[in-house]
């Protein structure tokens, strides 16, 4: 049994079914870990959703802004955006099966010392605490009052973390930090306009998970959503997001051993390569 996590996917779903072959994924055994943003830009949301269905307790999956930008546009709190590939879902006759499917995914997932969560963790927050956290906003996505939070999930603001925030500010913090944030000041102020490089970064700001003293940094974090980025791996942060969508590779890492494995896709249908 092999457990791999794998960067965003964005609908590249030809790229996605190669890299399950490279690294010989079996189902029945091997266990998947997606970082989110699984669905939207590329042009295969919808196999890409109803393979990953498929799988059943084979995956793990926490949630990403695409995901809930999908999730938004089917309750009718925010627009289709001109590069969005989610309608195809949305008129599927089977959306409301992979709709109910998407509000049960994880916003964080813990297992021993590794923690995946798709964009990133404030610095004031230990492993416990943002436990506890992803778990309010998961109960609000499962929820009767689910087109509720939907309506009130939007925004920039509060951009920092305060313990005594309280309703849908407070699960609104907790939904950027882990599903948009990139870059935070040292005290964890978020910035959610940059999306360059790290040497890029306006003043002031430095990547979430260079904040120092985070309280989270015994961990090993496995994270995605920061393209430009590229991949990053050091003994507390494993970030997978390899641009795929923008013609770089998508990268999967067996946490055994972290054996990489990318398949190119700027031109799909070659063979992978492995590090």
């Amino acid at each position: 049994m092999a457990t791999f996590a794998i960067g965003d996917l964005q609908g590249c779903y030809q790229e996605f079914r190669e890299l399950l072959d490279l690294i010989q994924f079996d189902r029945e055994k091997d266990r998947l870990w997606l970082v989110g943003d699984v669905v939207n830009r590329g042009p295969g949301s919808l196999a890409i959703l109803r393979f990953i269905v498929g799988l059943k307790d084979a995956v793990i999956m926490v949630l990403g802004n695409h995901d809930l930008h999908l999730l938004m546009v089917s309750e009718g709190c925010a627009s289709l955006h001109r590069n969005d590939t989610i309608q195809e879902i949305l008129d599927a006759p089977d959306r409301d099966e992979l709709l109910r499917w998407l509000r049960w995914q994880k916003l964080l997932h813990l297992d021993g010392n590794y923690v995946m969560v798709h964009a990133g963790l404030l610095p004031s927050w230990s492993i416990a605490q943002a436990t506890q956290l992803a778990k309010m906003v998961e109960t609000g996505l499962r929820s009767p009052n689910f087109h509720e939070l939907c309506s009130h999930m939007y925004g920039n603001q509060p951009d920092h973390w305060d313990d005594s925030l309280e309703g849908y500010p407070r699960l609104r913090v907790i939904i950027n930090a882990m599903t948009r944030m990139r870059l935070c000041t040292p005290d964890g102020r978020m910035d959610f306009v940059h999306k360059g490089p790290a040497r890029d970064m306006p003043a002031g700001y430095l990547p979430w998970f260079e904040a120092p003293n985070r309280a989270s940094r015994e961990a090993t974090i496995i994270c995605g959503h920061w393209s430009a980025l590229g991949l990053q791996i050091r003994d507390n942060l494993i970030a997978l997001d390899t641009g795929c969508l923008w013609g770089g590779s998508l990268t999967a890492i067996r946490l055994e051993d972290r054996r990489i494995f990318q398949v190119s896709c700027a031109a799909a249908g070659e063979i992978g390569h492995v590090q």
